[in-house]
């Protein structure tokens, strides 16, 4: 797709649609005008008719007739007219007058009509009138009915009405050509707090993570959202980045003492030569170390395994919560059993997650071999599986050493060991309360928990209910 610019594609809308309102606000005053002069044009027209009305007076003849009395003369040379009487007999007409005919006069309900005499366009009133012949005689006097057609070139009014509709158009264009360029020059002023947040976001790199939108783009109320949204995201991105890093440190840096050590444990035995005891008990040593490094790998496969794409959708079907907890007891059991410990295993059957039977397994396996491992012999650690209002809840307490109050932050992080010194005597990666963080995050889910040194630890889960 080529880039475009978004100031010049709002000019150019709002000029179009300013452009549109100018044609019509054009053609409105092209109605109005047209309106108004031609009604004064009309009444115009009218009162000159009826002038021509008022000059009809009495002949003094034997037959009492009527006449014009010349005032017609004063009229304008161009207008036409003709006066006739009741019977048909021309009365007067004007020099260049060439009347309708009957098939041509098309009269609205005023009386007015249009011609065309010699390629002028006119326009024309016939109006009735009554004329009193001698009004001093008994009877009051003789009246004459007359009838006057008056009519007058409409070039003039056009000229008129053109020139007022070209005098909004030209301002109007005006206008437009002005505020094109306040409005260009506006928007670009407009969104110039917006292209600084953009250059601060690309100014945003992997070496160097410092986001500083300025305070004008955090007080615009349109750019705030998006002000926090970028440094939300950034900050997410900044976080993961260092987590991976501290990832690959961490796994590289446990990797290479478990190879140390196996290293160490074959460059032992071929030192000198020894008995068959002696190369059995190495050998024995090295499988144990060749197993700690193949248990470090297959954790953070799994924890891979865990966080990748493939894997976050949600189980097809509902798991029930307390089956994986008692598989986790039996699997764990051995365990328990070698510390003089015990597992106690309680809950509610219709507790049912969206999570995968051997993820939520996994799970509760890691939670209680944690607490196994942490705790005192001849202790108890209780998995307890319930259903909430909106929630089902696994609940994992033991009475063991409790954790750090500065360690509890921590906890979750990958290779985080609070006591490295007890985590080589007990095997730990670091990596198995990761893991449980991971599926409980894929399952929408939390995770907490809640420790007193000295006297134990409880891990509370909460899944949502499932819905299948």
């Amino acid at each position: 797709m080529r880039p475009y610019s978004l100031t010049r594609r709002l000019v150019i809308a709002v000029l179009l649609v300013e452009l549109l309102s100018a044609m019509a606000i054009t053609g409105l005053a092209l109605g109005y005008e047209r309106h108004t002069q031609f009604h004064a044009f009309d009444i115009m027209l009218r009162g000159r008719a009826y002038s021509l009305l008022g000059a009809v007076q009495d002949a003094e003849d034997a037959g009492d007739n009527v006449m014009l009395d010349g005032t017609e003369r004063s009229l304008p040379s161009n207008d036409i007219y003709e006066v006739t009487d009741a019977g048909g007999h021309l009365l007067g007409r004007s020099g260049n007058w060439q009347g309708p005919g009957n098939s041509t006069l098309k009269m609205n309900s005023d009386g007015l009509f249009k011609l065309k005499i010699k390629g002028n366009q006119y326009r024309a009133i016939q109006v009735h009138g009554v004329r009193i012949v001698d009004p001093g005689d008994k009877g009051g006097g003789i009246p004459r009915h007359v009838t006057v057609i008056y009519g007058s070139e409409t070039e003039h009014v056009w000229d008129v009405i053109t020139d007022a509709v070209e005098f909004y158009a030209m301002a109007s264009l005006l206008l437009l050509a002005i505020s094109g360029v306040l409005m260009f020059w506006l928007l670009n002023r407009g969104l110039e707090p917006l292209r600084e947040l953009a250059a601060a976001a690309s100014a945003v790199s992997v070496n160097s993570w410092e986001f500083a939108p300025s305070d004008e783009a955090r007080g615009i109320r349109e750019l705030a959202p998006l002000t926090g949204a970028l440094e939300m995201v950034l900050h997410g991105l900044k976080r993961s980045f260092q987590q991976q890093h501290q990832f690959v440190s961490d796994a590289a840096h446990e990797l290479k003492t478990a190879v140390a050590v196996a290293k160490s444990s074959v460059q032992l035995l071929t030192m000198r030569h020894r008995t068959a005891m002696e190369y059995e008990a190495g050998l024995e040593r090295c499988q144990a170390d060749c197993e700690r490094m193949e248990e470090i790998v297959a954790k953070m496969l799994t924890l891979a395994r865990v966080e990748s794409q493939e894997e976050s959708k949600p189980a097809p079907h509902a798991t029930r919560l307390l089956d994986c907890v008692r598989a986790a007891g039996v699997q764990l059991a051995t365990v328990a059993q070698g510390k003089g410990m015990r597992i106690s295993i309680s809950g509610e059957d219709a507790a049912l997650v969206d999570v995968a039977a051997e993820q939520l397994q996994l799970l509760c396996s890691n939670l209680i071999l944690n607490a196994l491992q942490h705790s005192s012999e001849g202790s108890q650690v209780r998995a307890i599986a319930q259903i909430r209002r909106h929630s089902v809840e696994l609940r994992v307490e033991d009475d063991g050493s409790g954790i750090e109050p500065e360690m509890l932050p921590h906890i979750f992080d990958r290779f985080y060991r609070s006591d490295p010194s007890r985590s080589r005597k007990t095997g730990g990666t670091g990596l198995g309360l990761a893991i449980c963080k991971a599926i409980v995050a894929r399952a929408h889910g939390s995770i907490e928990i809640a420790s007193e040194f000295g006297r134990g630890t409880v891990v509370t889960v909460h899944f949502p209910v499932s819905t299948n």
